[in-house]
């Protein structure tokens, strides 16, 4: 019999003024889910100084784990603070931050947290995203880091960063599918009441215009072309269903997800292709026509050209991390 894995170990790394709600993303992500989804995570935290620290919100938090924590995490996870671009990173900090991702531990930036990852020498010369209000000052700051202000989210395998708020969520399950596949995830944001994931070069939501229309939400769209991934749908289609042309429902794409509707819509028939391969024993062709993909040799090509590896591969894959 094979001995159980494990639980990967993410540590998150707390900041006096400490922002609750990209710590609360985290946890929630990585932390208990109860019987319904299996234990593969386990979560914990960690401050230069053990003791009560200061949040965002007004509270304090209790931590008892120093930067020794960090040593034994497969995960660090930095999530933001309060006026990052304000403060020092001390010295204590980056080194431990160097040492863990020396050996291996992937190292991970919510929000402006990315500041912190970038004081420690981590994104020189890399992509890396933040809160857009952010953005400008963490490039001026670190001019060697290649700042995206539009993107959710980048993953460069041993260092990744969001931008603000919700983005830190779509990180962390993209992190999750990554070690674990897309039907796991899939569970977990189920769990949290979370819709399907956002690709990471979607927009950030920034400021509206100060004039002209708000453009309409593409939500009911999204939620009806979902619900029937098996059937054959043409951009047509879904403009006729929001009642628009197909010229203006490409551009409430661009604007609104910064992708295509048709990137989109196979981005989902993926990730439906994904959570079967893992979970059941169809054959590829069975699991071709209930994506939508119309057969097995198509959905071969577009899964290689997407995850540049074979249906079979990622079966045999994450059927031995399970």
């Amino acid at each position: 019999m094979t001995p159980s894995r494990p639980p990967h170990r993410v540590v998150a790394l707390l900041q006096p003024q400490q922002a609750t709600f990209p710590l609360s993303c985290a946890a929630e992500v990585f932390g208990d889910h109860g019987p319904a989804v299996p234990v593969r995570y386990a979560f914990e935290v960690c401050a230069e100084r053990p003791g009560a620290l200061r949040t965002q919100a007004g509270y304090d938090v209790l931590v008892t784990e120093g930067l020794e924590a960090l040593e034994r995490a497969d995960t660090v996870l930095v999530p933001g603070r309060q006026r990052p671009e304000a403060a020092e990173v001390p010295p204590e900090t980056v080194a431990a931050l160097r040492r863990a991702h020396r050996r291996g531990a992937r190292v991970v930036g919510l929000s402006s947290g990315a500041f912190v990852l970038a004081a420690a020498g981590l994104l020189d010369d890399r992509r890396a995203a933040t809160h857009w209000a952010l953005a400008a000052g963490l490039a001026a700051r670190f001019p060697r880091v290649r700042v995206d202000p539009g993107v959710l989210y980048v993953d460069h395998g041993d260092v990744a960063t969001s931008a603000g708020s919700a983005a830190g969520v779509d990180l962390c399950l993209h992190l999750v599918r990554t070690d674990h596949g897309a039907a796991y995830a899939m569970r977990i944001a189920r769990q949290m009441v979370m819709p399907p994931h956002r690709e990471g070069c979607q927009l950030q939501y920034a400021e509206l215009p100060t004039s002209g229309p708000v453009a309409d939400s593409l939500a009911p769209l999204l939620d009806w072309v979902a619900g029937r991934l098996d059937r054959p749908t043409s951009v047509a289609e879904m403009a006729e269903y929001s009642q628009v042309s197909a010229r203006t429902l490409t551009r409430r794409f661009t604007e609104q997800l910064g992708i295509s509707p048709g990137r989109w819509l196979l981005d989902r028939r993926l990730a439906a292709t994904r959570a079967l391969l893992e979970e059941t024993d169809l054959p590829v062709d069975t699991i071709a026509r209930r994506v939508g993909l119309s057969s097995a040799v198509n959905l071969r090509r577009r899964f290689h050209e997407a995850l540049r590896t074979t249906p079979a591969a990622y079966r045999r894959t994450f059927r031995e991390r399970g």
